[in-house]
């Protein structure tokens, strides 16, 4: 019989692209439910008030410098955040970018730059950290990936085929890592108000907006906010050793229909 596994009470977490949308909404979802925190991104000023935030409301957090398109940078992170925190035990991909373009029309240097931020440094980022915890015999891996795998959406060509990507890699991972104690899992929200986006000129939004509609791809204007993806990371985490959350969806819930009158 095999014998009971239980997660320690202590679980430090690093939260890839922390500055905003999800990454943020997501360390201090964690951070008040107890998790001690490591924020990471590229915008470190941004991390730290963030951290600090945290601390103030009672919680424990770290921001430093990632940039996980960068061997030395994801390396420099895990080893200082393990020496504040201690030993990783969750590690929660948000960090990522997308550009409005259609993929024929994307310069390839363009493309690339976003594979490899959203997937290239994904992967670089986990085998960073997997090894070690596999040879612990526990650990949550949550990939946030994007319900454009399941839906492809027109002028997204390179960030679908990122995702596209990211749940290959985490499907193989689920396989390799199966009996090590660590678990792989895919997150998949629908369309959320995240930071991705805010930065488009209008018409280019609008423009996306309308292909969304006119390909079927929007059945309503509500969209999920990241404190939303923050709790189902939170689900995914939270499960007691001995079950696995492989594949996990979550999509804005619809308004409320009007009424009919009664006759």
């Amino acid at each position: 019989m095999s014998r009971a596994l239980t997660h320690p009470e202590r679980r430090p977490v690093l939260v890839t692209g922390a500055s905003s949308g999800v990454g943020s909404a997501v360390a201090v979802g964690l951070a008040a439910a107890g998790y001690p925190v490591a924020l990471g991104a590229r915008r470190t000023a941004i991390c730290e008030e963030l951290a600090a935030r945290i601390r103030a409301d009672g919680g424990e957090a770290v921001a430093l410098a990632l940039d996980v398109t960068s061997d030395e940078s994801v390396s420099s992170f895990v080893t200082e955040a393990e020496q504040v925190l201690g030993a990783v035990e969750v590690v929660v991909t948000c960090a990522g970018e997308v550009t409005p373009e259609n993929a024929y029309e994307t310069a390839t240097p363009d493309f690339e730059a976003q594979l490899q931020l959203n997937l290239v440094g994904t992967q670089r980022f986990v085998a960073r950290v997997a090894p070690s915890m596999a040879t612990r015999h526990r650990g949550d891996i949550v990939f946030v990936s994007s319900d454009v795998v399941r839906l492809p959406r027109p002028r997204m060509g390179a960030y679908v085929a990122a995702k596209n990507g990211v749940e290959g890699l985490a499907r193989a991972m689920q396989l390799e890592l199966e009996g090590t104690g660590v678990r792989a899992s895919i997150l998949r929200p629908g369309p959320t108000l995240s930071g991705m986006g805010s930065t488009w000129p209008v018409e280019v939004l609008q423009a996306v907006l309308d292909d969304w509609v006119r390909f079927g791809l929007a059945r309503h204007d509500r969209f999920l906010n990241p404190r939303d993806v923050a709790a189902a990371v939170l689900a995914v985490i939270s499960m007691p050793r001995g079950a696995h959350v492989t594949l996990l969806e979550v999509e804005p819930e619809a308004p409320l229909r009007a009424e009919r009158p009664v006759r």
